[in-house]
């Protein structure tokens, strides 16, 4: 699908005048161009948000522009008390260049484990850092759940396929999704001693230790992407 998105040149500086004038204040920046200042329709931009996320190459124009150039939406600030967009960032790319971006995952299908044998589904990534040519950029890769039959069974990012010319740069053994067992009757025997605990409590224990390995790797995978995001900005 092609997303195509214009915004007015923005003249004014105060983004608070902007924003009470009923639009959304941002900016076009990227390597070896100057910074452009931008003011976007702010219903048109969320509906775009919506369909591209930050992962989907967009045709972009200036208005009052000739020829539109190939951004992704870098980045997006709420407002912290009504989260709403308050002001947003686009990054110009060159086609020639391999770019760092994160893929969304798309989960399909119900895994066998859970709805056969009662366990719970724990997704413990749902996005994946890659390198790649603007050309062979995806939105988003799909997982297929249907593979979990048994609580033993387990996703890593080592087990997705993705096309020819991207390289993921996250650690392939990191855990994607598993299925979380029952509750067993000691476990449950425990909580009801225990008093205080409620099953919730005893399932986010039991797989903070079952999946203690792949949360910390999952962590560091979030790190990287704010440190890509600031690097990004500095380009």
């Amino acid at each position: 699908m092609v997303f195509a998105f214009t915004a007015q040149k923005r003249t004014e500086k105060n983004a608070d005048i902007v924003r009470a004038a009923g639009q959304l204040p941002g900016v076009l920046y990227g390597q070896g161009i100057e910074s452009v200042s931008l003011a976007a329709d702010r219903v048109k931009f969320q509906k775009l948000y919506d369909q591209a996320g930050e992962s989907s190459l967009i045709d972009f124009t200036v208005e009052g522009g000739k020829e539109p150039v190939k951004v992704l939406i870098q980045d997006i600030q709420y407002d912290p008390v009504k989260q709403k967009p308050i002001h947003f960032d686009l990054r110009q790319i060159r086609m020639d260049k391999e770019m760092d971006v994160t893929i969304q995952i798309h989960f399909i299908n119900e895994p066998p484990a859970v709805k056969g044998l009662g366990g719970t589904l724990n997704k413990s990534v749902e996005e994946i850092d890659v390198r790649c040519l603007p050309k062979d950029l995806i939105g988003l890769v799909e997982v297929d759940l249907s593979v979990l039959q048994t609580f033993d069974d387990a996703i890593h990012i080592k087990d997705i396929k993705f096309p020819d010319g991207i390289k993921v740069m996250d650690k392939l053994d990191l855990v994607v999704a598993k299925v979380m067992p029952p509750l067993t009757e000691e476990q449950l025997k425990a909580m009801e001693e225990s008093g205080p605990k409620s099953v919730e409590d005893v399932e986010v224990e039991k797989k903070g230790k079952v999946e203690e390995e792949g949360e910390a790797a999952a962590g560091e995978a979030g790190e990287k992407k704010e440190e890509k995001k600031e690097e990004k900005k500095k380009e």
